[in-house]
């Protein structure tokens, strides 16, 4: 059930961060939720392994966004730059 909840609060967060930084988006609505999943998950990892959260426990939902937010500036990063190539 953890990875479920940490589904949700991740396409929450999705949806969060890009409201949280407006502008276009190489892949649109979609890939930034699916950034916002894959960001609580790696928060979630994340702060078990420093500690902040106990096995079996999900990030909360500031740390999913501050995880939404990180992937989405290297996604906009990563792909600006290889379109001005």
């Amino acid at each position: 059930m953890g990875i479920i909840w940490t589904i949700i609060i991740g396409l929450l967060a999705g949806i969060v961060a890009k409201f949280l930084m407006p502008g276009r988006d190489p892949g649109g609505f979609i890939i930034t939720t699916i950034l916002g999943i894959v960001g609580a998950v790696v928060a979630t990892y994340l702060g078990q392994a420093v500690g902040w959260y106990r096995p079996g426990e999900g990030a909360g939902f500031i740390g999913a966004v501050v995880g939404a937010i990180i992937l989405l500036v290297i996604y906009r990063f990563t792909l600006g730059r290889s379109a001005t190539r």
